[in-house]
């Protein structure tokens, strides 16, 4: 009889079975016996087995033990050692005996041994998958190495993500397809199935062949890397807090920064709460206890993008709270941790629950905002698709993070405090943005460098002189911040007190120049390079439709005449203000009536390039194109300021527009006299005839009286010629020129005196009075209200 005892291979292809009666003869032999003596069937059935056995032999069959090591004869009496046992059959008088060679049962032994001690192991995970890379023995999960459990046939994608499983099972199934192992394989497990958690495994895997080569299925060896790779995680969140919060000043993006570093790694669902008084720079008030805590929502993300309708959005305002034991936590500067259940017992408003929690959030992590004794907000974490709450080291790790973010808002909340004193004494420095007389329409306009830098001293200003003549200047103090602005103060102070001098461009440029040397003497040595100012000044008069413009180191004005091309107004530029030691030199242009003139400071020609002369053309040209458009001049400041087809400003920039008109011919009168009493009276009546053609006969006597004393005394102390001019406007303007440079003094005449009463007169008739020099002699001028 032939045996089989699994012919085709497995697992008991070596060993030989023998089937024995009941007097010790062979019935049965397998072809694992024909393999293991060499000896086929027909050479052994019939006979007893004890002629099998080498050496001596025991009396009978019957005597043999069930079991143990014995010497067999092979084929050609070839000694074959084996291992056997003998198998009583139930209900019958014949014995199977089972034997394989020696050395193989002390393989079996040893990888039986081999694999008790893996599956015995919590350091060392062990999974012995079949050809389907279905668990066959695994000892994961079962009070041993840490983990999903595991159970026998089950396949990754029962316990893992899917994305998970997907990639960890093409790796095993390469190695079983290609017989080439790979060690230290980082692999990521987040169960699905209790207890939930995530894991960090290095897996190595090899391929499981049978005696003849054939895979039967993958070894895994797993060793926990789950701290390690904790502690990885919270090295590299502290590391992207550190380095990827606080590169701004500005609080709302900082609170965004801090949200999108949580999510994904850590959470969600987070959300930065700040207190109102943040977003404004100023410190949040001492709460203690419920109540409304006057948060608002700055910044907010979540794991799939896009923010649940149902919670709140960002600007809102955050409902009151309960006066609850987490609330005050958070103001004595701890971070809580809390499951879903518990936060709904505190909060016991469905709304406000509505608000705070997301659909299928399960943990919440809350931690204050906590800088300088202050609670600036707070950072608060959901999870919701990840299954583990969040634990204590979670929670530590929260409170850094939320330690240094603290810092970086706090820091936001100073800057934008000082920004806007900085920005509101500035403008409050700045005069207002839109002027209009019957000479000229101005309007001004600054804008800051974009991201919201540091304010700087640029300005520009529009002073209206005596007899319709108006001062455009435009200026770059050095440097930026509060020091650059008080500059930019002091220096338009001093501006306006020189234009009242009535002073020539580049003799204005020459006494602030003074003023900014001795601002240099007066800054601490170590920041005097940094002191600084560029500057351009342009005297328009309307009646002459001339203009005079000086500058100090700074861009030419740019002038676009009516129905023409805009060209830059060359002039020789003298250097900084505060360097010193050349002159500033001044050049008079003509100005048609309506023309169109830019002055503006370098952050505006930075705007459209880095070459200054193309920039200055490109200037030129934006700015004869918008005159032609014949828009009001605050679109065409906005237009030239903000245009969107241009890069956004790198520095900050003042622009200053005016648009000239001229005065009718008709509407001024100008006569000469020579140095002679007699001249007095034919000025008087000179004047008094115009008034009359102006149809303005109330203010003949008192121009006669002003006109009288000045020419007289121009005749007495001055000498001829004596010029005499009239200007009808808004007012009624009066000059009196004469060559002597003495400056007229008021006093008051004694009751003795006979004369000393003409300017003291003068001035008791007019609204004002002044004088000006000029290359030769002075002016002096006088205004008054019109009469009818």
């Amino acid at each position: 009889m032939r045996v089989s005892s699994a012919d085709n291979g497995g697992p008991l292809a070596d060993v030989a079975a023998a089937l024995v009666d009941r007097h010790g003869v062979v019935v049965g032999w397998s072809r694992g016996a024909e393999d293991l003596l060499g000896r086929p069937a027909a050479e052994v059935l019939g006979r007893s087995v004890l002629r099998l056995l080498a050496g001596p032999r025991p009396a009978a069959a019957s005597t043999v033990p069930d079991g143990g090591t014995a010497v067999l004869l092979g084929r050609s009496g070839r000694p074959v050692t084996v291992c056997y046992r003998v198998v009583r059959l139930p209900d019958s008088a014949q014995v199977l005996l089972l034997a394989v060679a020696a050395e193989r049962a002390s393989e079996t032994e040893r990888a039986e041994a081999l694999s008790r001690a893996l599956l015995s192991q919590d350091r060392v995970g062990f999974v012995l998958r079949d050809t389907e890379l279905a668990v066959v023995r695994t000892n994961i999960g079962y009070g041993g190495f840490p983990g999903p459990p595991l159970a026998a046939g089950s396949r990754l994608s029962d316990v893992m993500r899917p994305s998970d499983a997907a990639v960890a099972e093409a790796a095993l199934r390469g190695v079983l397809e290609t017989g080439e192992a790979f060690a230290g394989r980082d692999q990521r497990v987040r169960s699905t199935l209790p207890p939930y958690g995530d894991w960090s495994w290095s897996v190595s895997a090899v391929r499981t062949e049978d005696s003849n080569g054939r895979p039967t299925g993958v070894a895994v060896l797993l060793v926990d890397a789950t701290e390690h790779w904790r502690a990885a995680r919270r090295r590299d969140l502290r590391h992207r807090a550190s380095a990827g919060i606080g590169g701004t000043l500005d609080v709302r993006r900082t609170a965004q920064e801090i949200v999108d570093m949580l999510v994904l790694d850590f959470a969600d669902y987070a959300w930065v709460d700040l207190a109102d008084a943040v977003l404004t720079g100023d410190e949040p008030p001492k709460t203690f206890g419920g109540g409304d805590l006057h948060l608002r929502r700055v910044a907010v993300r979540s794991v799939n993008g896009s923010w649940p309708r149902e919670l709140l959005r960002p600007g809102g305002a955050v409902p009151p709270f309960p006066d609850l034991p987490m609330v005050r936590g958070l103001q004595d500067g701890r971070t809580i941790v809390v499951d879903r259940a518990a936060l709904e017992r505190g909060l016991a408003d469905p709304a406000h629950i509505r608000l705070a929690a997301p659909e299928g959030g399960h943990s919440l992590a809350v931690a204050p905002l906590f800088a300088r004794g202050l609670v600036l907000g707070d950072v608060a974490v959901w999870r919701a698709d990840r299954p583990e709450p969040f634990d204590e080291e979670d929670a530590a790790l929260l409170a850094e993070v939320a330690a240094h973010a603290a810092l970086s808002v706090d820091n936001c909340r100073r800057y934008t405090r000082e920004h806007r004193a900085a920005v509101t004494l500035q403008r409050r420095l700045l005069p207002q943005a839109t002027t209009s007389t019957r000479a000229m329409e101005t309007t001004g306009a600054y804008v800051p460098a974009a991201g919201g830098a540091e304010i700087a001293g640029d300005w520009f200003d529009a002073i209206g002189l005596p007899s319709l003549r108006t001062a455009l200047v435009v200026g770059d103090v050095t440097g930026r911040g509060l020091h650059a602005t008080a500059t930019m103060g002091r220096l338009r102070t001093a501006v306006q007190t020189l234009a009242d001098l009535e002073l020539a461009p580049d003799e204005l440029l020459t006494h602030l120049d003074d003023l900014m040397a001795r601002l240099v003497e007066e800054a601490d040595p170590a920041n005097r390079d940094a002191v600084g100012a560029t500057c351009l000044v342009a005297v328009h008069d309307p009646v002459t439709r001339r203009c005079t413009v000086a500058a100090a180191g700074h861009p030419p004005l740019i002038m676009a005449v009516p129905g023409g091309p805009a060209r830059p107004v060359t002039v020789n530029p003298g250097p900084p203000l505060g360097v010193g030691g050349l002159p500033f030199e001044a050049r008079t242009v003509d100005v048609p009536p309506g023309s169109l003139l830019a002055l503006y400071t370098d952050g505006l020609l930075q705007r459209y390039g880095t070459d200054i002369d193309d920039s200055t053309r490109d200037i030129a040209d934006r700015l004869a194109a918008l005159q032609r458009s014949g828009g009001s001049l605050p679109s065409l400041a906005r237009a030239l300021m903000t245009d969107v087809e241009r890069p956004s400003l790198r520095d900050d920039a003042a622009l200053l527009l005016a648009r000239t008109s001229a005065l009718d011919a008709a509407d001024v009168a100008f006569w000469k006299f020579p140095a002679d009493p007699a001249a007095v009276a034919r000025a008087r009546e000179a004047v008094t005839g115009k008034l009359a053609q102006w149809g303005l006969e109330g203010n003949a006597f008192v121009t006669e009286l002003i006109v009288s004393e000045l020419v007289t005394n121009a005749v007495r102390y001055a000498g001829g010629p004596v010029g005499v001019r009239l200007i009808r406007a808004e007012v009624l303007f009066c000059e009196v020129s004469d060559p002597s440079n003495t400056q007229p003094r008021m006093r008051r005449a004694r009751t003795t005196d006979e004369g000393g009463r003409g300017l003291f007169l003068v001035a008791q008739l007019s609204r004002r009075w002044g004088s000006r020099y000029g290359p030769r002699g002075k002016t002096i001028w006088v205004e008054q209200e019109l009469s009818s």
